[in-house]
C-alpha cells in the first residue's frame, strides 16, 4: 500500500501544549519527519492546545488531578480528529493511554539530569541553612529534604520562563529545572549546575519526547516509525513499567533511570516519603529484552521493603 504523504494543502496536524519548550519539541518532531520524508515544513501544521495543567497555576498538581492534566485535552483533540499526532514530554505522561491511542514513538533522549538554578550561580552545596527553594515536583522536594531537612520548599509551578521570573522576583533563592529543557531552548545563559544522577535520580522518562497517535492511523504509524529512536524506547519500557507497578502519579515521589550497556540494561529506582524522611532505592541489571520485567520486579521489591502506607 502506497504511503500518502502530507502536503501543504493537506498538512499533518501536530498537537502540542503552548509553552516555548513544548513548541520546541513539536518543531523538532516536525523537522525530523520533514527530513525523513523530504517534505517542506509547510506539509505540517502545529496546533497549540491549552490544557488544564497550563491554565491552573495557583495550585499543586496533586490537588487538581495529577499528570493527566497536561494531556487530556490534547488526547481528546486527537480522538475527534482535530489533530493527527501529539508531542509530549514523557515525564508528564500517565502510564496508561486512552482507548484508541498509542504512544510508541520516542525521539533521541536529551540530558536526563536535573539542573540546580540560582541566579548568583551558586551550587546546591552552597545553600545557606534554612534557604528557600522553589519546586512543584514532589520528587525533587522529597529528595532535597532527604538530604537537607533544614530547607524551606515553596510551590513553584509554570513553564521555564515563569519559574525564572519567580527567582528574579525573590520568591525563592533557587529552583530546579531539567537540563533537557534548558538545552532544547538554547538557554545556555541560565546559571545552572547539572546534578549527577548518583546524587539525585531524575524523574522517570526525564529528557525524553514521546509522540502519540491514533491506533488505527496506519499512515502516522508508518511515518513515525521512521523517526523512532529504538534505544530510548528500550530505556523507557523499563522505566515506565517500574512507574506503572508503583502506581506512579504526581502524588508519589519516584525517581527512575534505565541505561543500556551492550546487551544489558541497568535500572536504578528510588521511592521516598513525601516529607523526605525516608527513601528506599535499588539498582539492578538484566538482559535488554527483559527491561519491562526488571522494572516490575524492582517496583515490587521497593514496595515490599518500604511497607504499607509508605507514601
Amino acid at each position: 500500500m502506497t504511503l500518502i504523504l502530507p502536503t501543504p494543502a493537506e498538512p499533518l496536524k501536530i498537537g502540542t501544549r503552548g509553552s516555548p519548550l513544548a513548541l520546541a519539541q513539536a518543531n523538532e518532531t516536525r523537522d525530523r519527519l520533514a527530513a525523513a520524508f523530504d517534505l517542506p515544513h509547510e506539509a505540517f501544521t502545529i496546533v497549540v492546545i491549552k490544557t488544564t495543567g497550563d491554565r491552573v497555576l495557583d495550585r499543586p498538581l496533586k490537588e487538581i488531578g495529577g499528570k493527566g492534566l497536561f494531556t487530556r485535552e490534547i488526547e481528546e483533540a486527537m480522538l475527534c480528529g482535530d489533530i493527527d499526532i501529539a508531542v509530549h514530554s514523557m515525564k508528564d505522561m500517565p502510564v496508561l493511554q486512552p482507548e484508541g491511542l498509542l504512544l510508541d514513538t520516542y525521539l533521541p533522549r536529551e540530558d536526563v539530569r536535573d539542573a540546580f538554578v540560582a541566579l548568583d550561580g551558586s551550587k546546591l552545596a552552597d545553600l545557606r541553612e534554612g534557604a528557600t527553594v522553589g519546586t512543584s515536583s514532589l520528587r525533587r522536594k522529597a529528595q532535597l529534604l532527604n538530604r537537607r531537612p533544614d530547607l524551606q520548599i515553596v510551590e513553584f509551578r509554570g513553564n521555564v520562563q515563569t519559574r525564572l521570573k519567580k527567582l528574579n522576583d525573590g520568591v525563592a533563592e533557587a529552583t530546579f529545572l531539567a537540563m533537557a529543557g534548558l538545552n532544547r531552548l538554547g538557554m545556555s545563559d541560565v546559571p545552572r549546575t547539572a546534578i549527577e544522577v548518583d546524587e539525585m535520580l531524575p524523574a522517570v522518562a526525564q529528557g525524553a519526547i514521546g509522540i502519540e497517535r491514533r491506533a488505527d492511523d496506519s499512515r502516522c504509524a508508518e511515518m513515525l516509525a521512521a523517526i523512532h529512536h529504538h534505544e530510548t524506547g528500550l530505556r523507557l519500557a523499563a522505566e515506565r513499567a517500574f512507574l506503572a507497578a508503583l502506581d506512579g502519579s504526581c502524588e508519589t515521589p519516584i525517581g527512575g533511570l534505565a541505561e543500556l550497556d551492550g546487551g544489558t540494561i541497568r535500572l536504578r529506582g528510588e521511592i521516598l516519603r513525601t516529607d523526605g524522611s525516608e527513601s528506599v532505592a535499588d539498582d539492578a541489571t538484566a538482559a535488554i529484552e527483559d527491561g519491562a520485567a526488571l522494572g516490575r520486579e524492582m517496583a515490587a521489591k521497593l514496595l515490599e521493603l518500604s511497607g504499607p502506607n509508605f507514601f
